[in-house]
């Protein structure tokens, strides 16, 4: 036996030039996948937002994005930080005393008028006093005037606006968002040029679980008990309970339900400080000091709208009455 059988060589390590091991491939796939799914998670409110911000319409970017905050299911969250935040009075101060007025969306019970009349029609002794505006030949089809409704804080000024039913005709259209048909999204041009006033009708539809119907179709199941603005096939609208004062008929043409009436006969409804239920908006929507607007029929079936700014709901409902 030689030494070489007693003593072998050492043979060389052969793992020294080998690539450490891969990951499993599970893994890889794995991580892939949950990247996939929040780069798609992130890709639907990204795309909805920017949807809202370029969608038709003049709102401001701050209006546009708590709609969108809503659109994606955080109208709680909008709704509690919107009560906390519009829970300050406004002024004490008389309008044309420095007070300003400025001009802020609202989107829970609509837009007013603008600010500078109000300080003009104010200062100049006019609050009150009808003044004619829109005219159907000899005949004014329109009257405007502005209401200082809130005792305790005389910043406040309301707009109103009173339409003479036998002169004006009324028109509903879906709006380019919601609910965005039937019937044509804005008003055509060849119609401007005879437009007294437009306003939007209240609530978003999924908000408020309100009923809609144009031109024969039913784009919401309208709700009995519900305050409804009701549109003949002439343009004379009326705005009454719906199953009460208002039921479906032939001739009717639209129908747009807002949530519950604030004023029954031309006296408020019981409630109205407490808001049970939500009839009016979410809870303590009744308590925000915030642009309001509401719309009503006085006992000759002629057409009111009263909205402004810095109104509470009881003090748009003393504005209306």
């Amino acid at each position: 036996m030689s030494a070489d059988q007693l003593f072998p060589h050492p043979v060389p390590p052969q793992h020294a030039s080998r690539q450490p091991p891969a990951p499993p491939r599970p893994k890889r796939r794995q991580r892939r996948i949950v990247l996939l799914v929040i780069a798609a998670l992130l890709a639907y409110p990204a795309g909805t937002y920017g949807y809202a911000l370029t969608c038709p319409g003049d709102a401001s970017v701050s209006i546009r994005t708590v709609d969108w905050l809503r659109d994606i299911g955080l109208g709680s969250v909008v709704n509690a930080v919107e009560n906390r935040s519009t829970r300050h009075p406004p002024s004490s101060a008389t309008v044309g005393s420095g007070t300003a007025l400025t001009r802020r969306g609202g989107r829970e019970r609509g837009r007013a008028a603008p600010a500078e009349p109000a300080r003009r029609a104010v200062r100049g002794g006019q609050r009150g006093r009808m003044a004619p505006g829109a005219r159907s030949g000899a005949k004014v089809a329109e009257y405007t005037t502005f209401l200082q409704p809130d005792p305790a804080h005389a910043s406040v000024v309301a707009g109103v606006a009173w339409l003479n039913e036998s002169l004006v005709r009324t028109q509903l259209f879906s709006g380019t968002k919601d609910p965005g048909s039937p019937g044509p999204a804005a008003i055509p041009a060849e119609m401007r040029g005879s437009l007294v006033v437009a306003f939007n009708s209240g609530f978003k539809l999924k908000d408020c679980n309100d009923g809609y119907y144009l031109d024969g179709t039913t784009v919401a199941l309208l709700h009995n008990g519900m305050a409804s603005v009701v549109i003949d096939d002439t343009g004379l609208v009326s705005v009454a309970q719906c199953g009460r004062g208002a039921t479906m008929k032939p001739h009717i043409t639209a129908v747009r339900q807002n949530l519950d009436l604030m004023i029954d006969h031309g006296a408020p409804v019981p409630g109205l400080n407490l808001n049970p239920a939500g009839h009016w908006g979410s809870a303590s929507n009744q308590l925000q000091y915030t642009w309001s607007w509401g719309l009503g029929t006085d006992r000759a079936g002629n057409l009111l709208y009263v909205g402004g700014t810095g109104l509470t709901l009881h003090t748009l409902v003393d504005a209306l009455v």
